[in-house]
C-alpha cells in the first residue's frame, strides 16, 4: 500500500531503538522507500548498517557528512519525503521538535518537512508523565503532528507504566492510515455491517450461515484508510477488528437491526454486507431440546428486514448499498432488490462462481445501480472494496448521472 512513497524513519537514542529495525522491515514489505535518519545517541543502541541492510538505502547520521552529494542533503531529503515517523522518540527529541530546535541531521531535516508527521514517544513513565513532556507533546499536536500513544507495561528500567514503544505492526497501521491512500472520504461517516447473525433455538443450538465477514471488514478498513470515520456492526467472526474503526459486536438479526437503526441518521454511506438471517426460530427453548425418535419440525418467523427499513427511512443525501449473493438469475434478482428496497447500489455475486463464495480472500462482483450494471473481474476483497467505495462516493457526489437515487415519488434526487 506504500508503493511509490518515501518514508523518513527517525530513530533516537532509547533502548526501544531495536524495534525500529522491525518497523523499517515492515515498511519495505509495503514497498515503501525507507530512508533512516539516526541521532548520534541512537547509534549506541543499534548500528546504522542494520538499517542499510534492511532498506537498501544509506542511513544518515551526520549533517556534514562529506559523502553526500553537492545538494543540501537534509533539504533534498525533506523535499522527497511523503511521511515522517520518529520511533522511538526520546523526551529530548520531543522537546527539540516542539520548539523548532535543529542541531543534527534528524531535527534539521524534519524542520524542513511539510508532509504528515508522526511521533512515537518512548521513555521512562515518570519522564513521559512529566508536565513538561506532556506540554511538548501537546505543542507537537498543535503543530499538526500525530502523537502515537505509548504502550503500558514493564520498561527496561524496571518501572511499570506508560512509556513502552508500541509494537512495529501497531505503528505501521498509523502510517498506513496517514499515507497509504488519498483521504477522499475525510469528513464522511461510513456505516458497515458484516458477518453472520446467529438465531438461537435453545441454549446449545442456533441457526446461522457460512459468512466470515471478510467483505464487510475489507470495506470498513479501506474506508478508514481513505479518511472516513467508520462504524462496523459485526456478527460473530474470528477476524481481527480493523484498526481505527469502532466495532459494534452483535449476535442476532434483531441485535443488528437495533445497532444499525440507531446509527442510520449519522451515516453518509451505508454498506449492508452482513449475511443476516431471514428467519429465526419462532420459539426459544429455555432448556436443550432432547433428541427423540422421528423427525423434528422447527417453526420459523420472519426477521426484521434491515435493508428495507433503511430504504424506507433514509435521510436526504444518504447513499445506501446492499449486497446480494445469488445462485441463479443474479442480475435480475439483484435489480429487483434494488428497486424493492429503495437503495442506490447492489453489490451482487454468484455463489457458484469460483473465487466469489464465502470465506475466500477474493470476490467476483457485479455493481448494479439504476444507471446500469458493471461487472468486476476476479480481485482481492480489498480491491473490490475500493471499487465499491469509488462507486458509492460518486453516487454521494452526484456524479454518476442517470435516474433519481430515491424511489419514485421520493424527495431523494441527484
Amino acid at each position: 500500500m506504500l508503493k511509490g512513497k518515501t518514508i523518513l524513519l527517525g530513530v533516537t537514542g532509547g533502548i526501544a531503538a531495536y524495534k525500529a529495525a522491525a518497523l523499517a522491515s515492515a515498511l519495505v514489505k509495503q514497498h515503501a522507500r525507507v530512508e533512516v535518519v539516526m541521532t548520534a545517541h541512537a547509534t549506541q543502541f543499534i548500528a546504522p548498517l542494520t538499517f542499510e541492510q534492511l532498506t537498501g538505502e544509506r542511513c544518515m547520521v551526520d549533517t556534514f557528512d562529506r559523502n553526500f552529494s553537492h545538494q543540501v542533503e537534509h533539504i533534498a531529503l525533506a523535499d522527497r519525503t511523503d511521511l515522517v515517523i520518529i520511533a522511538p522518540a526520546t523526551a529530548n527529541v520531543c522537546g527539540k521538535l516542539a520548539h523548532g530546535l535543529a542541531d543534527d541531521m534528524l531535527t534539521t531535516t524534519v524542520l524542513a518537512c511539510t508532509c504528515p508527521k508522526l511521533i512515537a514517544p518512548a521513555m521512562n513513565t515518570k519522564m513521559f508523565e512529566n508536565p513538561v513532556t506532556q506540554d511538548n507533546l501537546e505543542l507537537l499536536r498543535r503543530y499538526g503532528w500525530e502523537v502515537i500513544p505509548p504502550a503500558s507495561g514493564r520498561l527496561a528500567c524496571g518501572a511499570v507504566g506508560a512509556g513502552k514503544l508500541p509494537e512495529p505492526e501497531d505503528i505501521l497501521q498509523h502510517i498506513l492510515r496517514a499515507a497509504a491512500l488519498p483521504h477522499d472520504l475525510a469528513g464522511k461517516h461510513v456505516l458497515v455491517t458484516a458477518g453472520p447473525t446467529q438465531e438461537a433455538l435453545d441454549p446449545v443450538r442456533y441457526l446461522t450461515n457460512h459468512s466470515t465477514g471478510k467483505m464487510g471488514y475489507a470495506i470498513a478498513r479501506i474506508a478508514m484508510l481513505r479518511g472516513a470515520e467508520v462504524v462496523l456492526v459485526s456478527g460473530r467472526t474470528p477476524l481481527p477488528p480493523p484498526p481505527f474503526v469502532e466495532v459494534v459486536e452483535v449476535v442476532s438479526a434483531q441485535d443488528m437491526f437495533q445497532a444499525v437503526a440507531g446509527r442510520q441518521d449519522w451515516a453518509d454511506l451505508i454498506f449492508k454486507a452482513a449475511a443476516v438471517a431471514d428467519y429465526a426460530p419462532a420459539q426459544y427453548a429455555d432448556d436443550k431440546i432432547k433428541k427423540k425418535d422421528g423427525d423434528l419440525s422447527i417453526p420459523l418467523r420472519r426477521t426484521q428486514d434491515i435493508l428495507k427499513h433503511l430504504g424506507e427511512h433514509r435521510r436526504p443525501g444518504q447513499v445506501l448499498c446492499g449486497f446480494s449473493m445469488e445462485t441463479q438469475n443474479m442480475v435480475e434478482n439483484s435489480r429487483a432488490k434494488l428497486e424493492k428496497k429503495n437503495v442506490d447500489m447492489i453489490c451482487a455475486n454468484d455463489l457458484k462462481v469460483a473465487g466469489a463464495g464465502f470465506g475466500t480472500d477474493t470476490n467476483v462482483m457485479t455493481l448494479i445501480t439504476r444507471a446500469g450494471a458493471e461487472e468486476l473481474p476476479l480481485m482481492s476483497k480489498e480491491e473490490a472494496a475500493s471499487c465499491i467505495l469509488d462507486r458509492a462516493a460518486a453516487l454521494l457526489a452526484g456524479t454518476m448521472g442517470g435516474e433519481d437515487r430515491g424511489a419514485p415519488g421520493s424527495d431523494l434526487v441527484r
